[in-house]
């Protein structure tokens, strides 16, 4: 699944009249650029959220289905359902296989089958591509690379599903997952965000992560960051 319904209001002006997932990066939309990555790393039949500027976004889907690739959409434009929202809103679509989750705005050279591998290989609900880096919403993930908590640098919050921080290493979060479909199991229906459910079950449930610290990562959610990958793609 790609989610890509989101307002982007981090880029300013460029969303009010075309929804992030249509931004230009170097003559492809994002939206092309992911569904061609994570098709070739063997995710061939895909689905996508779609709430701002619906027929655009149609119009997009409809362009590459042209071009031999196989979406689906999951209609959201009559409410926003965040991320877990959205995800269980498209659960029909998913068989009995782990699935990938990506966000439409994350750029970067992860090996994503070797990440469908280490999941497909553990006991894991879920499998979150993490980074080293600095932020201000960093999960907490232990020794063993299990998630177990999330911290807020700029407010202080945290939420712990252990005892103790100690030993807790902060890492990024890069918008991509591998989910196994049991998680459909310990969800509902509302508008939540996937890191909400993860720390809600990481206390009885397995949520690892999948480490990605060489190669290249830029979430594209702004101007500034929007620029660097069309740099770094066009060299």
């Amino acid at each position: 699944m790609i989610f890509a319904a989101g307002l982007g209001t981090r880029l300013g002006e460029m969303t009010a009249a075309r929804p992030k997932a249509l931004a230009d990066v170097n003559g492809k939309t994002m939206l092309e650029h992911i569904t061609e990555r994570v098709s070739r790393a063997g995710f061939n039949d895909i689905i996508v959220n779609i709430h701002h500027h619906p027929e655009l976004m149609t119009e997009e889907i409809e362009k590459l289905r042209l071009k031999g690739y196989a979406i689906t959409i999951s209609d959201e434009r009559d409410e926003l359902l965040d991320t877990a929202g959205g995800l269980y809103r498209a659960k029909g679509f998913f068989d009995s296989e782990p699935f990938l989750v990506h966000n439409v705005d994350e750029f970067t050279d992860i090996d994503l089958a070797a990440m469908y591998r280490q999941h497909s290989n553990s006991d894991a609900l879920a499998t979150l591509a993490v980074r080293h880096g600095k932020g201000n919403r960093m999960l907490l993930v232990d020794q063993s690379g299990r998630l177990r908590g999330w911290r807020n640098n700029a407010t202080k919050e945290e939420i712990l599903t252990v005892e103790s921080n100690r030993k807790l290493e902060e890492l990024a979060f890069m918008g991509i997952h591998v989910i196994s479909p049991s998680i459909f199991e310990l969800m509902e229906d509302g508008i939540y965000s996937l890191t909400s459910l993860y720390l809600m079950l990481a206390k009885k449930h397995t949520v690892r992560t999948f480490l990605h610290d060489e190669g290249y990562w830029f979430d594209c959610g702004t101007p500034q960051n929007l620029e660097k990958i069309r740099a770094h793609l066009g060299r």
